[in-house]
C-alpha cells in the first residue's frame, strides 16, 4: 500500500496451499492492476487466492464506504454472515444482500459502483487506470531530477519522497497542506519518514502533476 509493490502472490498461494491455510489478498489499489494488459502481470497469481477486498472509493472515485469483498467459496459469506429474526423475511427468490455483508441497514452503495463499471467500461477503466499510474511516473521523475529522494520503484501509482529530515518531511508535507494546490499524506517507510504521493483522481491531468511539482518544490526550498 505505501508503495505499490507486488509479492509473489502465486508462489505464496502455492506454499499457502499446502499447508491448509486461507489466502485472502487486500487489493485496494493493486487488485484494479489485472485490468490493464502493461500491469496485469504485476498481479500475476492472485486469482489463486481464496478470497480478495478492494475499495472503490480509490480508482472508482466513489463515495469512501464502498468496500468490495470477493469470496471463491460461495457458502463461506453466507455461513458467516448471515442473521436471523423473526421480522426479517429471508424467503425470496432473489439473493438476499443482508447474508453478505455485516451491515443489514445500509445505502445502495453498489448502484454507484455499478453506473462507474457501467460507464467506463474494461477499456475506460485500465485508460484511467493507466494515466493515473503515467501521473505518479511524472511525479517522481520531475521530483528526482529536482533532486529529490524517491525511495520506492514506481511501478502502480505510488511514490514516496524523501526530503532527508523526518522533521523536514513533515514541515514540506505541512506546507504542501497548507497551500491547497494538491494535498500530500506522510508515512514511515523502512525507517524512513516521506511524503506519499498517491494518484487516483479520473481527472487529474499532466498539468496537475507540473502544479503539484511546482508546489512541492517551492515549499521545500522556502525551509532553511
Amino acid at each position: 500500500m505505501n508503495t505499490g509493490a507486488f509479492d509473489p502472490i502465486g508462489a505464496i498461494c502455492a506454499r499457502a496451499r499446502d499447508a491448509g491455510a486461507w489466502v485472502h489478498v487486500d487489493g485496494a489499489f493493486g487488485l484494479w492492476a489485472r485490468t490493464p494488459p502493461r500491469l496485469a502481470p504485476l498481479a500475476q497469481g492472485i486469482e489463486q487466492a481464496d478470497s480478495w477486498s478492494t475499495d472503490a472509493h480509490k480508482w472508482l472515485n466513489m463515495p469512501y464506504d464502498c468496500g468490495l469483498a470477493f469470496v471463491r467459496d460461495r457458502t463461506a459469506l453466507p455461513a458467516a454472515m448471515a442473521i436471523t429474526a423473526e421480522y426479517l423475511p429471508t424467503d425470496t427468490p432473489f439473493r438476499n444482500p443482508s447474508d453478505y455483508t455485516p451491515e443489514l441497514s445500509r445505502r445502495a452503495r453498489g448502484v454507484e459502483v455499478w453506473a462507474a463499471l457501467r460507464s467506463l467500461g474494461r477499456s475506460g477503466l485500465a485508460e484511467m487506470i493507466e494515466r493515473g499510474c503515467r501521473a505518479a511516473a511524472r511525479f517522481a521523475r520531475q521530483l528526482s531530477e529536482a533532486g529529490c529522494e524517491i525511495l520506492n520503484e514506481v511501478v502502480l501509482n505510488q511514490v514516496l519522497v524523501s526530503f532527508g529530515s523526518p522533521e523536514r518531511a513533515r514541515q514540506v508535507i505541512d506546507g504542501v497542506q497548507a497551500d491547497g494546490t494538491c494535498w500530500c499524506g506522510g508515512t514511515v517507510w523502512q525507517g524512513r519518514t516521506a511524503m506519499r504521493i498517491s494518484v487516483c483522481g479520473w481527472s487529474t491531468t499532466e498539468t496537475d502533476v507540473d502544479r503539484s511539482v511546482a508546489a512541492i518544490l517551492r515549499v521545500a526550498r522556502s525551509l532553511p
